[in-house]
């Protein structure tokens, strides 16, 4: 990658950069896709993609809690304090007619 490469990707990004600018993020751009370069020459053949990263370490991932009834229903014991009712709903006041 060059200063040529970084002004034209500013010019694609819509970015003015300055001549300094641009000297200052060429070498931030390099170590970039220097890392990128890096990453795709590991080979992931064979590999199945995780849902989430977190997952292949066991012992940082949250694990889910069981899906148990943790509440009942106490529908008729609220309804008995209810001054009206009328199957099964609180009766209110009209507010808006």
């Amino acid at each position: 990658m060059k200063l040529d490469d970084v002004q034209r990707i500013a010019h694609l990004s819509k970015l003015e950069l300055s001549q300094a600018e641009a000297e200052a993020v060429l070498p931030q751009l390099q170590a970039i896709f220097s890392l990128v370069e890096e990453m795709q020459a590991v080979d992931t053949t064979g590999l199945e993609p995780l849902a989430h990263p977190i997952l292949f370490l066991r012992d940082l991932a949250q694990p889910l809690r069981v899906d148990q009834v943790t509440e009942f229903d106490r529908h008729t014991e609220n309804m008995q304090s209810a001054p009206a009712q009328q199957d099964g709903y609180f009766l209110v006041p009209r507010v808006i007619e």
